[in-house]
């Protein structure tokens, strides 16, 4: 390391100090943590980086609006990027078709979609005042987690576009620019969207009868979340720029993106930028794109994709974990095969048995269990010694466990019949037989390791 360089941790508070003056000088849109440049080459020296529109000799700049050479002894480098949205806008009486136009069923991630409704517009924001049309990715399957609503994620800029959007406003799959219609390609109604420090967002519910898999388009199936590091390699799958790979090349970047009429500028702060590898694509993404979720080598996503530098040199992403909260979702997610059978508990508690998964269950859990009876509770439920089993992809029935013996929660569980039985052969008191004789062990099973996953996948969300 040279002589006086500074590490990411040292510079990042002196950078979010300064960057909202900076942000404000005229012709500024980031400010962010990279390599500097010099001599036109990148060196592996850290500075505070400043993107411009422009770059002005300063003797044009008054005292004001001149950016200094350093900031608290780390160096200042400023580089030009023009940074926009990149969704498309069309005139409503004009198709511009994007490179994948295609009728997707099921739905899956990385594909066109768009608003069935046209938005009035006029310069600056267009060349010509008119309705126009809207077009972006449709990035990945959500649910809600309240309700368990099935939905899809993309961009408050694609759905929304501006501040006459409402709950309720349909979309298209694909988009109407690349020739779909509505309401015959209508695949769902927005529902809500986000447009705040750190995310640009929103959510559509979709409607009854339109199937769905948690996997994105030439991606493969989405396997969680995880939060970006520098130097992650990374690839999407978006509707203009199809498949393409880069690298993460910072989690500090602070933008200021014009959102158009009605909005106005935004800055969105700690966003996460990716550059291209350009020994596969020239750019990593382009307008279009603006919605597709960003995975790593595994199929965890790391990001939103909502902006890009004009002349392709970057990308910018929300943090994932920033996304899921703010609109209350969890990614859809493949891997585990989840059977459910419906019992007796007002109808709302389901038998659970994981298929495909090999894992120790423990019995000393304490999770959150979420609607169980109409009820939110955090019950402990103890046992003997933790169970070790295997379940194969087909699921037969599992050995006879006789270490974890059934606990009676806030639903009568003791009151729960044996898979195959009649709500006849239940005992008509939980003071009645034995639990074991009601209960068998495959239900306990699949509760223990059910309540497991649900509290590995909220780790995982809440994790920073």
């Amino acid at each position: 390391m040279p002589e006086h360089a500074h590490t990411r941790g040292e510079i990042r508070p002196i950078k979010q100090a300064v960057e909202d003056r900076l942000l404000a000088l005229p012709g500024v849109q980031g400010v962010d943590i990279d390599r500097k440049i010099s001599g036109g080459k990148l060196t592996d020296q850290l500075s505070i980086v400043v993107y411009v529109a422009e770059k002005k000799d300063p003797s044009a700049l008054s005292e004001e609006e001149l950016i200094p050479a350093e900031i608290d002894g780390v160096p200042v480098d400023v580089q030009e990027e023009v940074i926009e949205l990149q969704s498309v806008l069309v005139p409503q009486e004009q198709v511009q078709s994007g490179i994948d136009t295609g009728k997707y069923t099921p739905l899956r991630g990385g594909i066109s979609m768009g608003p069935c409704r046209s938005i009035f517009m006029e310069p600056p924001d267009v060349p010509s005042p008119g309705n126009y049309l809207t077009s972006g990715t449709l990035g990945a399957l959500v649910r809600d987690r309240s309700t368990g609503a099935r939905m899809a994620l993309t961009n408050f800029h694609v759905a929304c576009v501006d501040d006459t959007w409402s709950a309720g406003d349909a979309m298209a799959q694909p988009s109407r620019p690349d020739g779909g219609s509505c309401p015959g390609d209508r695949y769902g109604t927005l529902t809500r969207a986000t447009l705040s420090e750190h995310v640009d967002g929103a959510v559509i519910t979709l409607d009854e009868g339109v199937d769905r898999e948690c996997r994105i388009e030439e991606i493969g199936d989405v396997k969680g979340t995880v939060a970006a590091q520098v130097g992650t390699a990374v690839r999407k799958r978006g509707r203009t720029t199809q498949l393409t790979y880069g690298e993460v090349a910072s989690t500090d970047a602070s933008v200021t993106v014009n959102f158009g009429d009605g909005i106005g500028t935004k800055t969105l702060k700690n966003q996460i930028r990716v550059t291209p590898d350009t020994s596969q694509n020239p750019r990593f993404s382009n307008s279009g794109d603006s919605g597709s979720v960003v995975v790593d080598s595994e199929n965890r996503v790391l990001g939103l994709l909502w902006a890009g530098a004009t002349n392709g040199s970057a990308t910018y992403l929300n943090p994932i974990n920033k996304v899921l909260n703010e609109l209350d979702i969890e990614l859809c997610t493949a891997g585990r095969t989840v059977v459910t059978r419906p019992v007796v508990c007002n109808d709302l508690l389901t038998k659970a048995i994981v298929c495909t998964v090999t894992k120790p269950v423990s019995c000393n859990i304490v999770t959150k269990v979420r609607d169980l009876c109409n009820i939110v509770t955090y019950p402990t439920i103890g046992c003997r010694p933790p169970i070790t089993t295997s379940l194969s992809a087909g699921c037969p029935p599992p050995r006879t466990l006789t270490q974890c013996p059934p606990h009676t929660l806030a639903c009568d569980f003791d009151r729960i019949p044996r898979y195959g039985a009649t709500d006849a052969q239940a005992p008509p008191t939980p003071s009645g037989p034995d639990p074991e004789e009601v209960v068998d062990d495959a239900f306990w099973l699949g509760y223990y390791t059910a309540l497991e996953a649900m509290s590995e996948a909220e780790a995982e969300q809440e994790d920073p």
